[in-house]
Protein backbone atom coordinates (compact mmCIF):
# COMPACT_ATOMS: atom_id res chain seq x y z
CA UNK A 1 0.00 0.00 0.00
CA UNK A 2 1.29 3.46 -0.83
CA UNK A 3 2.69 5.05 2.37
CA UNK A 4 0.90 8.29 1.41
CA UNK A 5 -2.51 6.61 1.79
CA UNK A 6 -2.00 5.56 5.39
CA UNK A 7 -2.27 7.91 8.36
CA UNK A 8 1.21 9.11 9.46
CA UNK A 9 2.56 8.20 12.87
CA UNK A 10 4.01 11.67 13.27
CA UNK A 11 4.02 14.88 11.26
CA UNK A 12 7.77 14.70 10.51
CA UNK A 13 7.22 11.51 8.54
CA UNK A 14 4.38 13.16 6.70
CA UNK A 15 6.69 15.88 5.38
CA UNK A 16 9.14 13.32 4.03
CA UNK A 17 6.31 11.50 2.31
CA UNK A 18 5.19 14.67 0.57
CA UNK A 19 8.48 15.35 -1.23
CA UNK A 20 8.41 12.66 -3.95
CA UNK A 21 4.82 13.53 -4.94
CA UNK A 22 5.83 17.12 -5.62
CA UNK A 23 8.40 15.95 -8.14
CA UNK A 24 5.81 13.81 -9.86
CA UNK A 25 3.41 16.70 -9.95
CA UNK A 26 5.96 18.99 -11.55
CA UNK A 27 6.72 16.53 -14.34
CA UNK A 28 2.98 16.13 -14.91
CA UNK A 29 2.43 19.88 -15.03
CA UNK A 30 5.15 20.48 -17.61
CA UNK A 31 3.29 18.31 -20.11
CA UNK A 32 -0.12 19.82 -19.28
CA UNK A 33 -2.03 21.31 -22.18
CA UNK A 34 -3.16 24.71 -20.97
CA UNK A 35 -5.57 25.29 -23.84
CA UNK A 36 -8.01 22.64 -22.66
CA UNK A 37 -9.27 25.20 -20.18
CA UNK A 38 -12.87 24.39 -19.25
CA UNK A 39 -12.31 20.70 -18.74
CA UNK A 40 -9.26 20.94 -16.49
CA UNK A 41 -11.25 20.77 -13.24
CA UNK A 42 -13.09 17.71 -14.46
CA UNK A 43 -9.92 15.91 -15.57
CA UNK A 44 -8.37 16.35 -12.17
CA UNK A 45 -11.53 15.32 -10.38
CA UNK A 46 -11.97 11.63 -11.10
CA UNK A 47 -9.49 8.95 -12.12
CA UNK A 48 -11.53 7.29 -14.84
CA UNK A 49 -12.15 10.43 -16.86
CA UNK A 50 -9.81 9.47 -19.73
CA UNK A 51 -11.91 6.38 -20.31
CA UNK A 52 -15.16 8.31 -20.14
CA UNK A 53 -14.02 10.97 -22.58
CA UNK A 54 -12.89 8.40 -25.11
CA UNK A 55 -16.19 6.59 -24.74
CA UNK A 56 -18.18 9.66 -25.83
CA UNK A 57 -17.14 9.43 -29.50
CA UNK A 58 -17.02 5.64 -29.52
CA UNK A 59 -20.65 5.32 -28.51
CA UNK A 60 -22.09 8.35 -30.15
CA UNK A 61 -21.88 7.73 -33.89
CA UNK A 62 -25.02 5.57 -33.62
CA UNK A 63 -26.98 8.56 -32.54
CA UNK A 64 -27.18 12.06 -33.90
CA UNK A 65 -24.28 13.04 -36.17
CA UNK A 66 -23.78 16.50 -34.74
CA UNK A 67 -23.43 15.19 -31.22
CA UNK A 68 -20.70 12.85 -32.32
CA UNK A 69 -18.70 15.70 -33.85
CA UNK A 70 -19.03 17.82 -30.74
CA UNK A 71 -17.73 15.14 -28.44
CA UNK A 72 -14.91 14.28 -30.86
CA UNK A 73 -13.64 17.83 -30.57
CA UNK A 74 -13.78 17.58 -26.81
CA UNK A 75 -11.71 14.45 -26.62
CA UNK A 76 -9.12 15.75 -29.08
CA UNK A 77 -8.68 18.88 -27.04
CA UNK A 78 -8.19 16.90 -23.87
CA UNK A 79 -6.09 14.02 -25.20
CA UNK A 80 -2.65 15.64 -24.69
CA UNK A 81 -3.38 16.11 -21.00
CA UNK A 82 -2.74 12.50 -20.19
CA UNK A 83 0.85 12.88 -21.52
CA UNK A 84 1.46 9.68 -23.35
CA UNK A 85 -1.13 7.59 -21.55
CA UNK A 86 -3.88 8.34 -24.02
CA UNK A 87 -3.27 5.24 -26.17
CA UNK A 88 -3.42 2.99 -23.17
CA UNK A 89 -6.69 4.49 -22.00
CA UNK A 90 -8.36 3.82 -25.33
CA UNK A 91 -7.58 0.14 -25.06
CA UNK A 92 -8.99 0.12 -21.56
CA UNK A 93 -12.13 1.76 -22.84
CA UNK A 94 -12.72 -0.83 -25.50
CA UNK A 95 -12.31 -3.63 -23.03
CA UNK A 96 -14.62 -1.96 -20.57
CA UNK A 97 -17.10 -1.25 -23.28
CA UNK A 98 -17.06 -4.86 -24.38
CA UNK A 99 -17.71 -6.03 -20.85
CA UNK A 100 -20.50 -3.57 -20.26
CA UNK A 101 -24.13 -4.72 -20.23
CA UNK A 102 -26.05 -3.74 -23.34
CA UNK A 103 -28.11 -1.29 -21.30
CA UNK A 104 -25.61 1.39 -22.24
CA UNK A 105 -27.65 3.45 -24.64
CA UNK A 106 -25.90 4.95 -27.65
CA UNK A 107 -25.33 8.59 -26.99
CA UNK A 108 -26.18 8.33 -23.32
CA UNK A 109 -22.62 7.50 -22.28
CA UNK A 110 -21.05 10.85 -21.69
CA UNK A 111 -23.82 12.51 -19.74
CA UNK A 112 -24.06 9.98 -17.03
CA UNK A 113 -20.66 8.39 -16.40
CA UNK A 114 -18.90 11.17 -14.62
CA UNK A 115 -20.36 14.46 -15.77
CA UNK A 116 -23.56 15.05 -13.84
CA UNK A 117 -24.92 17.47 -16.43
CA UNK A 118 -28.51 16.60 -17.30
CA UNK A 119 -28.28 18.50 -20.61
CA UNK A 120 -27.38 16.84 -23.92
CA UNK A 121 -23.89 17.33 -25.26
CA UNK A 122 -24.45 20.27 -27.55
CA UNK A 123 -25.56 22.24 -24.54
CA UNK A 124 -22.63 20.96 -22.54
CA UNK A 125 -20.36 22.74 -24.98
CA UNK A 126 -22.22 26.04 -24.76
CA UNK A 127 -22.32 26.14 -20.98
CA UNK A 128 -18.89 24.79 -20.24
CA UNK A 129 -18.53 26.71 -17.01
CA UNK A 130 -21.36 24.71 -15.49
CA UNK A 131 -19.74 21.30 -15.81
CA UNK A 132 -18.73 20.50 -12.21
CA UNK A 133 -22.18 21.27 -10.79
CA UNK A 134 -24.37 19.40 -8.31
CA UNK A 135 -27.04 17.00 -9.55
CA UNK A 136 -29.67 19.64 -10.26
CA UNK A 137 -27.75 22.43 -11.90
CA UNK A 138 -29.01 25.84 -10.80
CA UNK A 139 -29.54 27.61 -14.12
CA UNK A 140 -27.48 30.73 -14.88
CA UNK A 141 -29.36 33.84 -13.73
CA UNK A 142 -30.05 35.15 -17.22
CA UNK A 143 -31.42 31.83 -18.53
CA UNK A 144 -35.19 31.76 -19.01
CA UNK A 145 -36.88 29.64 -16.37
CA UNK A 146 -37.68 26.21 -17.76
CA UNK A 147 -41.29 25.18 -17.62
CA UNK A 148 -42.00 22.76 -14.78
CA UNK A 149 -43.99 19.69 -15.72
CA UNK A 150 -45.07 16.95 -13.33
CA UNK A 151 -45.28 13.49 -14.87
CA UNK A 152 -47.01 10.72 -12.95
CA UNK A 153 -46.24 7.10 -13.83
CA UNK A 154 -49.32 4.94 -13.32
CA UNK A 155 -50.34 1.41 -14.24
CA UNK A 156 -50.78 -2.10 -12.88
CA UNK A 157 -48.42 -3.59 -10.32
CA UNK A 158 -45.16 -4.83 -11.96
CA UNK A 159 -45.78 -3.07 -15.27
CA UNK A 160 -42.33 -1.49 -14.90
CA UNK A 161 -43.12 2.07 -13.72
CA UNK A 162 -40.19 2.45 -11.32
CA UNK A 163 -37.77 0.75 -13.73
CA UNK A 164 -38.68 3.20 -16.50
CA UNK A 165 -38.32 6.08 -14.04
CA UNK A 166 -34.88 4.83 -12.98
CA UNK A 167 -33.81 4.31 -16.58
CA UNK A 168 -34.87 7.85 -17.53
CA UNK A 169 -32.86 9.29 -14.65
CA UNK A 170 -29.88 7.24 -15.83
CA UNK A 171 -30.23 8.37 -19.44
CA UNK A 172 -30.52 12.04 -18.46
CA UNK A 173 -27.53 11.79 -16.11
CA UNK A 174 -29.38 12.25 -12.83
CA UNK A 175 -28.09 8.97 -11.39
CA UNK A 176 -24.39 8.23 -11.69
CA UNK A 177 -23.25 4.99 -13.25
CA UNK A 178 -21.43 4.05 -10.04
CA UNK A 179 -24.61 4.36 -8.00
CA UNK A 180 -26.43 2.08 -10.42
CA UNK A 181 -23.60 -0.44 -10.40
CA UNK A 182 -23.89 -0.51 -6.62
CA UNK A 183 -27.65 -1.09 -6.88
CA UNK A 184 -27.02 -3.84 -9.42
CA UNK A 185 -24.62 -5.65 -7.09
CA UNK A 186 -27.01 -5.37 -4.15
CA UNK A 187 -29.94 -6.54 -6.27
CA UNK A 188 -27.93 -9.55 -7.49
CA UNK A 189 -27.23 -10.56 -3.88
CA UNK A 190 -30.99 -10.63 -3.29
CA UNK A 191 -31.65 -12.50 -6.57
CA UNK A 192 -33.48 -9.49 -7.93
CA UNK A 193 -31.10 -8.35 -10.66
CA UNK A 194 -33.79 -6.98 -12.98
CA UNK A 195 -35.02 -4.63 -10.24
CA UNK A 196 -31.92 -2.52 -9.81
CA UNK A 197 -33.16 0.40 -11.95
CA UNK A 198 -36.30 0.81 -9.88
CA UNK A 199 -34.18 1.27 -6.75
CA UNK A 200 -33.35 4.77 -7.95
CA UNK A 201 -36.97 5.63 -7.08
CA UNK A 202 -37.95 2.98 -4.52
CA UNK A 203 -35.69 4.21 -1.79
CA UNK A 204 -36.84 2.53 1.40
CA UNK A 205 -35.98 -1.01 2.42
CA UNK A 206 -39.48 -2.47 2.40
CA UNK A 207 -40.12 -1.30 -1.17
CA UNK A 208 -36.83 -2.80 -2.32
CA UNK A 209 -37.33 -6.13 -0.60
CA UNK A 210 -40.78 -6.67 -2.05
CA UNK A 211 -40.20 -4.84 -5.31
CA UNK A 212 -43.43 -2.90 -4.82
CA UNK A 213 -43.67 0.88 -4.65
CA UNK A 214 -45.68 2.09 -1.64
CA UNK A 215 -45.09 5.84 -1.33
CA UNK A 216 -45.12 8.10 -4.37
CA UNK A 217 -41.45 8.33 -5.38
CA UNK A 218 -40.10 11.69 -6.59
CA UNK A 219 -37.19 12.55 -8.82
CA UNK A 220 -36.40 15.17 -11.43
CA UNK A 221 -34.74 15.36 -14.78
CA UNK A 222 -34.27 18.12 -17.33
CA UNK A 223 -34.48 18.28 -21.09
CA UNK A 224 -33.49 21.22 -23.25
CA UNK A 225 -36.77 23.07 -22.84
CA UNK A 226 -38.44 21.70 -19.71
CA UNK A 227 -37.84 20.61 -16.14
CA UNK A 228 -39.67 17.40 -15.28
CA UNK A 229 -40.61 15.93 -11.94
CA UNK A 230 -41.24 12.18 -11.99
CA UNK A 231 -43.97 11.06 -9.62
CA UNK A 232 -43.69 7.30 -9.42
CA UNK A 233 -47.10 6.09 -8.22
CA UNK A 234 -47.64 2.70 -6.57
CA UNK A 235 -49.49 0.20 -8.74
CA UNK A 236 -50.74 -2.06 -5.96
CA UNK A 237 -54.44 -1.76 -5.20
CA UNK A 238 -53.82 -1.37 -1.44
CA UNK A 239 -51.92 1.85 -2.05
CA UNK A 240 -54.37 3.57 -4.40
CA UNK A 241 -54.91 6.47 -1.93
CA UNK A 242 -51.17 7.30 -2.27
CA UNK A 243 -51.51 7.11 -6.03
CA UNK A 244 -54.43 9.59 -5.97
CA UNK A 245 -52.26 12.02 -4.01
CA UNK A 246 -49.55 11.66 -6.65
CA UNK A 247 -51.91 12.05 -9.59
CA UNK A 248 -53.46 15.18 -8.11
CA UNK A 249 -50.10 16.94 -8.53
CA UNK A 250 -49.50 15.78 -12.10
CA UNK A 251 -49.80 17.67 -15.39
CA UNK A 252 -49.48 14.64 -17.60
CA UNK A 253 -49.73 10.94 -16.91
CA UNK A 254 -47.74 8.07 -18.35
CA UNK A 255 -49.75 4.87 -18.26
CA UNK A 256 -47.30 1.98 -18.28
CA UNK A 257 -48.67 -1.34 -19.49
CA UNK A 258 -46.80 -4.59 -19.86
CA UNK A 259 -46.89 -6.24 -23.26
CA UNK A 260 -45.78 -9.59 -21.82
CA UNK A 261 -48.28 -12.41 -22.46
CA UNK A 262 -50.69 -12.67 -19.55
CA UNK A 263 -49.48 -9.55 -17.75
CA UNK A 264 -51.36 -7.07 -19.92
CA UNK A 265 -54.54 -9.12 -19.55
CA UNK A 266 -54.40 -9.29 -15.72
CA UNK A 267 -53.67 -5.57 -15.51
CA UNK A 268 -56.62 -4.80 -17.68
CA UNK A 269 -59.29 -7.24 -16.46
CA UNK A 270 -61.95 -6.21 -13.92
CA UNK A 271 -59.73 -6.24 -10.83
CA UNK A 272 -56.60 -4.86 -12.53
CA UNK A 273 -55.17 -1.46 -11.76
CA UNK A 274 -54.75 -0.29 -15.38
CA UNK A 275 -58.42 0.72 -15.63
CA UNK A 276 -58.71 2.25 -12.18
CA UNK A 277 -55.51 4.28 -12.53
CA UNK A 278 -56.46 5.70 -15.93
CA UNK A 279 -59.81 6.75 -14.53
CA UNK A 280 -58.32 8.28 -11.38
CA UNK A 281 -55.75 10.18 -13.44
CA UNK A 282 -58.55 11.67 -15.50
CA UNK A 283 -60.50 12.78 -12.42
CA UNK A 284 -57.32 14.17 -10.89
CA UNK A 285 -57.21 16.55 -13.83
CA UNK A 286 -54.53 15.01 -16.02
CA UNK A 287 -55.24 16.20 -19.54
CA UNK A 288 -52.60 14.40 -21.58
CA UNK A 289 -51.91 10.67 -21.39
CA UNK A 290 -48.92 8.85 -22.84
CA UNK A 291 -49.32 5.07 -22.96
CA UNK A 292 -45.98 3.28 -22.80
CA UNK A 293 -46.24 -0.33 -23.92
CA UNK A 294 -43.37 -1.70 -21.84
CA UNK A 295 -41.46 -5.01 -21.85
CA UNK A 296 -41.40 -5.14 -25.65
CA UNK A 297 -38.00 -6.85 -25.40
CA UNK A 298 -39.57 -9.82 -23.60
CA UNK A 299 -39.09 -13.17 -25.39
CA UNK A 300 -42.88 -13.64 -25.59
CA UNK A 301 -43.26 -10.29 -27.40
CA UNK A 302 -39.97 -9.65 -29.19
CA UNK A 303 -41.03 -6.19 -30.50
CA UNK A 304 -43.98 -7.67 -32.37
CA UNK A 305 -46.29 -5.13 -33.98
CA UNK A 306 -49.30 -7.48 -33.64
CA UNK A 307 -49.02 -7.57 -29.83
CA UNK A 308 -48.55 -3.80 -29.68
CA UNK A 309 -51.66 -3.23 -31.81
CA UNK A 310 -53.62 -5.76 -29.73
CA UNK A 311 -52.85 -3.87 -26.50
CA UNK A 312 -53.74 -0.63 -28.23
CA UNK A 313 -57.09 -1.90 -29.54
CA UNK A 314 -58.17 -3.04 -26.08
CA UNK A 315 -57.15 0.18 -24.36
CA UNK A 316 -58.53 2.84 -26.70
CA UNK A 317 -62.28 2.16 -26.18
CA UNK A 318 -61.80 2.14 -22.41
CA UNK A 319 -59.74 5.35 -22.32
CA UNK A 320 -62.37 6.95 -24.52
CA UNK A 321 -65.06 5.96 -22.02
CA UNK A 322 -63.07 7.54 -19.18
CA UNK A 323 -63.02 10.83 -21.07
CA UNK A 324 -59.72 11.02 -22.94
CA UNK A 325 -59.89 11.99 -26.60
CA UNK A 326 -57.88 9.32 -28.48
CA UNK A 327 -56.85 11.72 -31.24
CA UNK A 328 -55.67 14.62 -29.11
CA UNK A 329 -55.00 13.44 -25.56
CA UNK A 330 -53.48 9.98 -25.96
CA UNK A 331 -50.15 8.99 -27.45
CA UNK A 332 -49.02 5.35 -27.67
CA UNK A 333 -45.39 4.26 -27.87
CA UNK A 334 -43.51 0.97 -27.43
CA UNK A 335 -40.46 0.82 -25.16
CA UNK A 336 -38.37 -1.34 -22.90
CA UNK A 337 -37.62 -0.03 -19.42
CA UNK A 338 -34.92 -2.57 -18.65
CA UNK A 339 -32.80 -1.99 -21.76
CA UNK A 340 -33.84 1.65 -22.17
CA UNK A 341 -34.84 1.11 -25.80
CA UNK A 342 -36.99 3.90 -27.27
CA UNK A 343 -36.77 6.05 -24.13
CA UNK A 344 -34.07 8.44 -25.33
CA UNK A 345 -32.83 6.97 -28.61
CA UNK A 346 -34.97 5.13 -31.21
CA UNK A 347 -34.89 1.34 -30.77
CA UNK A 348 -33.02 -0.49 -33.53
CA UNK A 349 -35.11 -3.64 -33.19
CA UNK A 350 -38.31 -1.69 -33.54
CA UNK A 351 -38.38 -0.61 -37.18
CA UNK A 352 -42.14 -0.12 -37.40
CA UNK A 353 -42.34 2.70 -34.83
CA UNK A 354 -41.50 5.99 -36.53
CA UNK A 355 -42.45 8.56 -33.88
CA UNK A 356 -40.14 10.31 -31.44
CA UNK A 357 -38.72 8.33 -28.50
CA UNK A 358 -40.17 9.03 -25.04
CA UNK A 359 -37.92 11.81 -23.66
CA UNK A 360 -37.81 13.85 -26.92
CA UNK A 361 -41.59 13.42 -27.17
CA UNK A 362 -42.04 14.88 -23.66
CA UNK A 363 -39.82 17.79 -24.65
CA UNK A 364 -41.86 18.52 -27.76
CA UNK A 365 -45.24 18.74 -25.98
CA UNK A 366 -46.89 22.18 -26.07
CA UNK A 367 -46.60 24.38 -22.98
CA UNK A 368 -49.30 24.40 -20.31
CA UNK A 369 -51.06 27.69 -19.77
CA UNK A 370 -50.98 28.63 -16.10
CA UNK A 371 -51.94 31.95 -14.54
CA UNK A 372 -49.18 33.33 -12.34
CA UNK A 373 -51.29 36.35 -11.44
CA UNK A 374 -54.15 34.31 -9.97
CA UNK A 375 -54.75 33.80 -6.24
CA UNK A 376 -52.15 31.72 -4.36
CA UNK A 377 -53.30 28.12 -3.96
CA UNK A 378 -50.90 25.50 -2.64
CA UNK A 379 -52.49 22.23 -1.47
CA UNK A 380 -50.22 20.57 1.10
CA UNK A 381 -49.05 17.05 0.31
CA UNK A 382 -46.78 16.44 3.29
CA UNK A 383 -45.23 18.21 6.29
CA UNK A 384 -42.38 17.59 8.70
CA UNK A 385 -40.18 19.31 11.27
CA UNK A 386 -36.75 20.48 10.20
CA UNK A 387 -35.46 23.63 11.91
CA UNK A 388 -39.02 24.89 11.82
CA UNK A 389 -42.10 23.68 9.99
CA UNK A 390 -41.56 22.44 6.43
CA UNK A 391 -44.41 21.73 4.01
CA UNK A 392 -44.40 20.13 0.55
CA UNK A 393 -46.85 20.75 -2.25
CA UNK A 394 -47.41 21.86 -5.81
CA UNK A 395 -48.32 25.48 -6.42
CA UNK A 396 -51.55 25.32 -8.44
CA UNK A 397 -51.88 29.03 -9.16
CA UNK A 398 -50.37 32.35 -8.19
CA UNK A 399 -46.75 32.94 -7.22
CA UNK A 400 -44.98 32.78 -3.87
CA UNK A 401 -41.87 34.70 -2.85
CA UNK A 402 -39.60 34.69 0.18
CA UNK A 403 -40.82 36.53 3.31
CA UNK A 404 -44.38 36.64 1.94
CA UNK A 405 -47.28 36.55 4.41
CA UNK A 406 -49.77 33.77 3.63
CA UNK A 407 -52.76 32.21 5.34
CA UNK A 408 -53.14 28.51 6.07
CA UNK A 409 -56.74 27.39 5.47
CA UNK A 410 -59.04 26.09 6.91
CA UNK A 411 -57.68 27.03 10.37
CA UNK A 412 -56.72 30.57 9.29
CA UNK A 413 -53.19 30.77 10.72
CA UNK A 414 -51.12 33.61 9.31
CA UNK A 415 -47.70 32.28 8.33
CA UNK A 416 -44.53 33.73 6.84
CA UNK A 417 -42.36 32.01 4.22
CA UNK A 418 -38.82 31.75 5.61
CA UNK A 419 -37.28 29.86 2.68
CA UNK A 420 -38.37 28.37 -0.63
CA UNK A 421 -37.03 25.25 -2.33
CA UNK A 422 -38.21 24.38 -5.81
CA UNK A 423 -37.26 20.74 -6.53
CA UNK A 424 -34.58 20.96 -3.80
CA UNK A 425 -32.97 24.07 -5.31
CA UNK A 426 -33.33 27.23 -3.24
CA UNK A 427 -35.06 30.14 -4.99
CA UNK A 428 -36.55 33.49 -4.01
CA UNK A 429 -39.83 33.16 -5.87
CA UNK A 430 -41.82 30.40 -7.54
CA UNK A 431 -44.53 30.28 -10.18
CA UNK A 432 -47.47 27.94 -10.74
CA UNK A 433 -46.77 24.29 -11.53
CA UNK A 434 -43.62 24.07 -9.40
CA UNK A 435 -43.09 21.53 -6.63
CA UNK A 436 -42.17 23.47 -3.54
CA UNK A 437 -40.79 22.91 -0.10
CA UNK A 438 -41.58 25.88 2.12
CA UNK A 439 -40.22 26.57 5.58
CA UNK A 440 -42.90 28.45 7.49
CA UNK A 441 -42.89 30.66 10.56
CA UNK A 442 -45.90 31.14 12.81
CA UNK A 443 -47.38 27.63 12.77
CA UNK A 444 -46.52 24.34 14.43
CA UNK A 445 -46.09 21.14 12.43
CA UNK A 446 -48.86 19.45 14.49
CA UNK A 447 -51.37 22.10 13.39
CA UNK A 448 -51.05 21.20 9.71
CA UNK A 449 -52.65 18.27 7.94
CA UNK A 450 -52.19 17.14 4.33
CA UNK A 451 -55.04 18.71 2.39
CA UNK A 452 -54.74 22.12 4.04
CA UNK A 453 -54.17 24.97 1.60
CA UNK A 454 -51.89 27.99 1.63
CA UNK A 455 -53.62 31.10 0.26
CA UNK A 456 -52.92 34.80 0.13
CA UNK A 457 -54.82 36.87 2.68
CA UNK A 458 -56.65 38.96 0.04
CA UNK A 459 -58.17 35.93 -1.63
CA UNK A 460 -58.84 33.03 0.72
CA UNK A 461 -60.03 29.71 -0.62
CA UNK A 462 -63.44 28.45 0.43
CA UNK A 463 -63.79 26.00 3.25
CA UNK A 464 -66.80 24.22 4.61
CA UNK A 465 -68.43 20.87 5.27
CA UNK A 466 -71.50 20.77 3.05
CA UNK A 467 -71.53 21.01 -0.72
CA UNK A 468 -73.58 19.97 -3.75
CA UNK A 469 -71.81 17.92 -6.39
CA UNK A 470 -72.47 16.07 -9.59
CA UNK A 471 -71.28 12.49 -9.22
CA UNK A 472 -70.99 9.54 -11.58
CA UNK A 473 -71.29 6.11 -9.98
CA UNK A 474 -68.60 4.00 -11.58
CA UNK A 475 -68.82 0.69 -9.81
CA UNK A 476 -70.97 -0.26 -6.88
CA UNK A 477 -72.79 -3.55 -6.51
CA UNK A 478 -75.88 -2.38 -4.68
CA UNK A 479 -77.77 0.91 -4.65
CA UNK A 480 -76.63 4.11 -2.96
CA UNK A 481 -79.15 5.93 -0.76
CA UNK A 482 -78.92 9.04 1.39
CA UNK A 483 -76.91 8.25 4.53
CA UNK A 484 -74.25 6.38 2.56
CA UNK A 485 -70.67 6.91 3.86
CA UNK A 486 -67.50 6.85 1.79
CA UNK A 487 -64.02 8.37 1.73
CA UNK A 488 -63.62 11.59 -0.24
CA UNK A 489 -60.34 12.35 -2.05
CA UNK A 490 -60.25 15.96 -3.22
CA UNK A 491 -56.92 17.55 -4.35
CA UNK A 492 -54.52 16.30 -1.62
CA UNK A 493 -57.19 16.03 1.08
CA UNK A 494 -58.70 12.77 2.34
CA UNK A 495 -61.83 13.02 4.47
CA UNK A 496 -64.81 10.90 5.44
CA UNK A 497 -68.02 12.00 3.76
CA UNK A 498 -71.71 11.18 3.89
CA UNK A 499 -74.25 11.59 1.11
CA UNK A 500 -77.00 13.43 2.98
CA UNK A 501 -79.47 13.91 0.14
CA UNK A 502 -79.95 12.98 -3.51
CA UNK A 503 -81.21 16.04 -5.37
CA UNK A 504 -81.82 14.82 -8.92
CA UNK A 505 -80.66 12.41 -11.58
CA UNK A 506 -78.90 13.72 -14.69
CA UNK A 507 -79.50 12.11 -18.05
CA UNK A 508 -76.12 11.10 -19.45
CA UNK A 509 -76.95 11.82 -23.07
CA UNK A 510 -79.07 14.96 -22.91
CA UNK A 511 -77.86 16.40 -19.58
CA UNK A 512 -81.49 16.92 -18.49
CA UNK A 513 -82.24 16.85 -14.77
CA UNK A 514 -85.07 14.75 -13.36
CA UNK A 515 -88.02 16.64 -11.85
CA UNK A 516 -88.46 14.31 -8.89
CA UNK A 517 -85.93 13.42 -6.24
CA UNK A 518 -84.51 9.93 -6.72
CA UNK A 519 -84.76 7.52 -3.79
CA UNK A 520 -81.45 5.87 -4.75
CA UNK A 521 -78.77 5.81 -7.45
CA UNK A 522 -77.03 2.77 -8.91
CA UNK A 523 -74.02 1.98 -11.07
CA UNK A 524 -73.45 4.06 -14.24
CA UNK A 525 -75.97 6.71 -13.20
CA UNK A 526 -75.16 10.41 -12.87
CA UNK A 527 -76.78 12.37 -10.08
CA UNK A 528 -76.51 15.63 -8.18
CA UNK A 529 -76.21 15.01 -4.46
CA UNK A 530 -75.56 16.93 -1.26
CA UNK A 531 -72.49 15.72 0.60
CA UNK A 532 -71.32 16.49 4.11
CA UNK A 533 -67.81 15.83 5.36
CA UNK A 534 -66.84 14.84 8.90
CA UNK A 535 -64.49 17.81 9.31
CA UNK A 536 -64.02 21.16 7.60
CA UNK A 537 -62.14 20.92 4.31
CA UNK A 538 -60.91 23.38 1.70
CA UNK A 539 -62.57 23.19 -1.69
CA UNK A 540 -63.66 25.36 -4.61
CA UNK A 541 -66.38 24.90 -7.17
CA UNK A 542 -65.26 23.15 -10.32
CA UNK A 543 -66.22 26.18 -12.39
CA UNK A 544 -63.98 28.57 -10.42
CA UNK A 545 -60.97 26.36 -9.87
CA UNK A 546 -61.01 22.90 -11.48
CA UNK A 547 -57.96 21.52 -9.62
CA UNK A 548 -59.75 21.93 -6.29
CA UNK A 549 -63.23 21.07 -7.48
CA UNK A 550 -62.87 17.48 -8.68
CA UNK A 551 -62.96 14.51 -6.38
CA UNK A 552 -63.27 10.73 -6.13
CA UNK A 553 -65.28 8.68 -3.66
CA UNK A 554 -63.81 5.39 -2.46
CA UNK A 555 -65.14 2.64 -0.27
CA UNK A 556 -63.84 -0.84 0.64
CA UNK A 557 -60.68 -0.26 -1.38
CA UNK A 558 -62.53 0.50 -4.62
CA UNK A 559 -63.22 3.72 -6.45
CA UNK A 560 -66.98 4.07 -6.40
CA UNK A 561 -67.67 7.46 -7.93
CA UNK A 562 -66.06 10.52 -9.44
CA UNK A 563 -67.52 13.97 -9.27
CA UNK A 564 -67.18 17.73 -9.41
CA UNK A 565 -68.24 20.36 -6.88
CA UNK A 566 -71.12 22.50 -8.17
CA UNK A 567 -72.00 24.67 -5.19
CA UNK A 568 -70.79 25.28 -1.65
CA UNK A 569 -73.53 25.35 0.97
CA UNK A 570 -73.18 27.74 3.92
CA UNK A 571 -73.39 26.14 7.35
CA UNK A 572 -76.65 26.55 9.27
CA UNK A 573 -75.81 27.08 12.93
Amino acid sequence: MDPRDTAPDSWEQEDDGEAPTDVQLETAFTALNVNAKPFVPNVNAAEFVPAFLQKGPSENPDSDGTEAVVSMEVSEAVAPVENGEAEMSTEETWEQKGGEPDEAEPGGGAGRDGGPTPEPQQEMMEEEEEVPTPKVAPPPPDAPKKEHVNVVFIGHVDAGKSTIGGQIMYLTGMVEKRTLEKYEREAKEKNRETWYLSWALDTNQEERDKGKTVEVGRAYFETEKKHFTILDAPGHKSFVPNMIGGASQADLAVLVISARKGEFETGFEKGGQTREHAMLAKTAGVKHLIVLVNKMDDPTVNWSLERYEECKEKLVPFLKKVGFNPKKDIHFMPCSGLTGANLKEPAELCTWYTGLPFIPHLDSLPNFNRSSDGPVRLPIVDKYKDMGTVILGKLESGSISKAQQLVMMPNRHTVEVLSLLSDDVETDDAGPGENLKLRLKGIEEEEILPGFILCNAENLCHSGRTFDAQIVIIEHKSIICPGYNAVLHIHTCIEEVQITALICLVDKKTGEKSKTRPRFVKQDQVCIARLRTAGTICLETFKDFPQMGRFTLRDEGKTIAIGKVLKLVAERD
